[in-house]
């Protein structure tokens, strides 16, 4: 396990703990793991679990381990298991053993057998629905079921017909049998085993009963050697059930289990079971699309790891629940892609100025800085003519105050070029503005010292004869937060306006730009090349963020 870059040392909590068990020599190597369910693609969320488990193991010499929690083969696929691999290592991070929980699906029975042979499990008969109605609340004990006094022998016997496929689905559990007036509901009796005749992706139809999550992940956690094994703070009340089953089972090895607050964000949904709903009901084109806050989605956008892990960094480890805003993400992967992007000139909105006293069929070429802070990056050459596209929202017939780009009669600098001066608005039959004409003052190129007059307005442009077409998708939040105080579903809070397409043009240097290129649009923000629309005929950008946020760091 190895990381892209240095891990950061901040301080928190669990790594307190972790110090001070190698200080006393509790543990001589620091063994973490990452277990999530192939039931969808992980999310920025996980993304924070990731970055905690590989990088504290990492800064102790330690291990991190990836492991499948694949007891529950009705929601599970393979597909899910190799882009969880994809999103993981994208990240930059490299597991050090590579495990599923169905690898241990023999040691768990056995373990479940001696429970029983202890006389700390039973099978049970009642349904869901009763076993729920059995247990109580938090203000009323549970009450026992009928067949928790089973024998020894009787529940070895049915279980083992469990096993061989004699009852079907949700016809018997095996529940563990701890204390059905405990005031943890968690340990009032617990099911561990359930039947479900379901093929499994790995096992096939070898087995028919499946370990619950609450069973099978100590176990797993005790047979890898595990010494920390973090979660998030919901797991918190499953914690005594965690220590019940590594003390009742025998394990050798005691993991200790330890929970941290989850990554919440405003404007956006992190539960895997409403992002699969937005999929399965077309609200979003896949778990890849860019205004999913998935790995997939983040990196189609054009997030990079080191932005997404910075993120993590930054937000740090707590125990008390909190949100944090969603531009603070959105200024990480600002702050890495301004130190990494070539800028280039791209208009959104175009609408056509021709400069009336240029040359018909003359052609400059300019030469360009990719990006002047990064002399490495090189320089490109710009093509300039007579006629010209600019932004839609760099020209007004009539202006506020203070507006300093192009309206009749004022002068403003295309940037790396020359100063224009709108003289003549055409507008079609409904009065919409289709032509500014302009003139140029040739005294006035870019790089020539010129110190005469000032003009207090610079617009980008692309030269209409060499601009290439382009796709653009410009992104806002899908979710939007609750501000009327109304209680509302996360389906009644979609922004109808989360994506909007429009069509301008990029100047010629990005004619074969690749997917995931990525760019800086000057005056214009942060664009990535599609991975999924863009063809050797058509360039599609995803805005990945704005040139500029109101967001600002504590």
């Amino acid at each position: 396990m190895k990381m892209e870059s240095s891990t950061s040392s901040t301080s928190n909590f669990i790594r307190n703990i972790v110090i001070e068990d190698l200080k006393s020599g509790k543990h001589k190597e620091i063994i973490t793991r990452f277990p999530p369910e192939p039931n969808g693609c992980l999310h920025i969320g996980h993304a924070k679990s990731i970055v905690l488990n590989f990088e504290l193991a990492d800064e102790f010499n330690g291990k991190t381990n990836l492991r499948f929690d694949d007891t529950n083969p009705t929601k599970e696929d393979t597909e899910y298991v190799e882009s969880i691999k994809e999103d993981i290592r994208w990240l930059g991070y490299e597991w050090d053993g590579l495990h599923f929980a169905s690898d241990y699906f023999e040691e768990m029975y056995n373990r479940a057998v001696l429970l029983i042979k202890k006389g700390k499990a039973f099978v049970c008969d009642l349904s869901a629905d009763e076993i729920k109605e059995y247990r109580g609340t938090l203000t009323v004990p549970g009450k026992e079921s009928p067949y928790r006094n089973r024998s020894i022998e009787e529940n070895l016997d049915l279980f083992e017909r469990m096993r061989k496929g004699e009852f079907g689905d949700g016809e018997k559990v095996l529940r563990a049998k701890i204390d059905m007036s405990s005031p943890n509901i968690n340990m009032r009796d617990p099911v561990i085993y359930r039947i479900s005749h379901t093929k499994h992706q790995r096992t096939g139809n070898k087995w028919c009963v499946y370990p619950m999550y609450d069973f099978a992940h100590p176990i797993e956690d005790a047979i890898e050697g595990i010494t920390h094994s973090i979660c998030t703070l919901e797991f918190e009340d499953h914690r005594p059930l965690y220590d019940w089953v590594v003390r009742e089972c025998e394990m050798e090895h005691i993991p200790q289990q330890i929970e941290f607050a989850r990554l919440n964000l405003t404007n956006t949904i992190m539960s895997k079971r409403f992002l699969k709903q937005l999929v399965d009901e077309g609200v979003v084109d896949g778990w890849d699309d860019p205004r999913m806050p998935t790995i997939a989605g983040l990196r189609r956008r054009g997030y990079t790891p080191e932005s997404i892990r910075n993120f993590c960094r930054e937000i740090g480890v707590a125990k008390a629940t909190s949100t944090v805003d969603s531009q603070m993400l959105e200024h990480f992967v600002r702050d890495d892609l301004s130190a990494k992007c070539p800028r280039v000139m791209g208009v959104i909105r175009p609408i056509k100025i021709v400069i009336t006293n240029y040359p018909e069929d003359k052609v400059e070429m300019l030469e360009v800085n990719y990006n002047p802070n990064i002399p490495e990056m090189g320089k490109r050459l710009v093509p300039f003519s007579r006629e010209l596209y600019i932004e839609e929202e760099d020209f007004m017939e009539n202006p506020p105050k203070k507006y300093f780009r192009l309206f009749p009669g004022n002068e403003v600098r295309l940037m790396e070029a020359y100063f224009i001066k709108c003289n003549e608005v055409i507008k079609d039959e409904n009065g919409k503005v289709i032509e500014i004409r302009c003139t140029y003052d040739p005294e006035t190129k870019s790089g020539t010292g010129f110190t005469g007059r000032k003009v207090k307005g610079t617009i980008h442009w692309v030269s209409a004869k060499h601009a290439v077409p382009a796709e653009m998708r410009l992104y806002e939040p899908l979710i939007l937060d609750e501000n009327d105080g109304e209680e509302k579903s996360f389906m009644d809070r979609i922004n109808p306006n989360s994506m909007k397409i429009v069509n301008g043009f990029v100047e010629p240097a990005l004619k074969d730009a690749k997917p995931q290129d990525k760019f800086q649009f000057m005056r214009v923000g942060y664009f990535n090349v599609d991975i999924k629309y863009t063809t050797n005929d058509k360039l599609v950008f995803n805005r990945i963020v704005s040139l500029k946020s109101s967001f600002k760091m504590k």
